[in-house]
């Protein structure tokens, strides 16, 4: 036992210092968008307007996901530990989505900084579901900032919880649910039933990881505001006490919150979704206007959040592997 948590903690930092230094590059299969092709595939063999038909694609999903990352990692080991501790390094970096998030983000601040508004509107489409066609320079300003705050801990945070706590297997049954959600969780004609059973799941999968992500983010915030007059840890958790529940996932605000207060923005409100309005509740006060370099501002919150986390999580581990016996 102690051995194996000894080369899950080597793993796992190498896979966290991978996604810093590549992320996610182009041109490379990713298990991420597997599970997509998969998810298109049984959805065209199992539609039907029933939450049970949803709960079956569900079901299969998770089992081949469980089945090839528990069949890759186990085969690794066998072989050999070094190639087990490669591998489950590489699982890691591909569970995690931090600079994914910023590369992605930053196109849009880019194309902001360059005084493109559509071509940012266009950047941004390719990271959120509203309708972007229409938005100001403000607006795509606070939407990629929104995007950046919750993605901290359905992309960075969470995945990396459950990677530290069962391995990639379970980081992948995360991904897998999260995916899954992004795909099918739709409130509209074809989804409302047959991907409800998605959606709940993953707020489920996601109720304890917000939270944690949350006072994370908010710790943050007072280390990154030692050093900088951008950041209220105070604020943030001022917000967050007030507004952690205003959205209409059980999930979203959390961190959005702590990342308004953090910042001085009001975030969330109204937007179009495929041309159809849904209201939503404001998070924050608007000390301010939203501004291109807070979508920097967002991405070092995130990184700080991901680093405190992460330190903690090692941190455990190092004790863990002290206090047991030697082999």
């Amino acid at each position: 036992m102690r051995e194996y948590i000894l080369f899950h903690t080597i793993a796992l930092c190498l896979g966290i210092l991978l996604d810093l230094i590549i992320g996610d590059p182009h041109g490379i299969p990713h298990p991420v968008r597997a599970m997509g092709r998969l998810i298109s595939l049984l959805e065209k063999r199992l539609y039907r307007q029933s939450p049970m038909a949803g709960f079956w694609l569900w079901c299969v999903v998770v089992l081949v996901t469980a089945l090839l990352s528990g069949a890759i990692l186990a085969g690794s080991y066998l072989l050999h530990p070094c190639l087990g501790i490669g591998a489950e390094a590489v699982l890691t970096c591909y569970a995690l989505a931090a600079t994914s998030l910023y590369r992605e983000s930053m196109a849009v601040h880019q194309k902001l900084k360059d005084q493109d508004l559509q071509g940012a509107r266009e950047a941004l489409s390719m990271i959120v579901g509203r309708d972007t066609a229409e938005l100001s320079r403000e607006d795509v300003t606070k939407a990629a900032v929104e995007t950046v705050a919750e993605n901290t801990s359905d992309g960075v945070i969470a995945p990396l919880l459950y990677t530290a706590l069962g391995g990639p297997v379970l980081g992948f049954l995360y991904k897998a649910v999260n995916t899954m959600d992004s795909m099918l969780g739709y409130k509209n004609e074809r989804y409302e039933r047959f991907g409800c059973f998605a959606a709940k799941a993953d707020d489920v999968w996601n109720y304890v990881p917000a939270r944690i992500s949350a006072l994370f983010m908010i710790g943050s915030s007072f280390l990154l505001g030692c050093f900088s007059r951008a950041y209220s840890g105070a604020d943030a958790f001022r917000i967050w006490k007030r507004d952690r529940y205003n959205h209409l996932s059980p999930n979203s605000a959390q961190t959005e919150s702590v990342c308004a207060g953090a910042l001085g923005l009001m975030l969330g409100g109204t937007h179009t979704y495929g041309g159809k309005v849904v209201e939503k509740p404001v998070i924050g006060d608007e000390k301010r206007k939203a501004e291109p370099s807070d979508i920097q501002r967002a991405n070092r919150l995130m990184y700080a959040t991901e680093m405190l986390m992460a330190l903690v999580l090692v941190g455990i581990m190092a004790v863990i592997i002290s206090i047991l016996p030697m082999p």
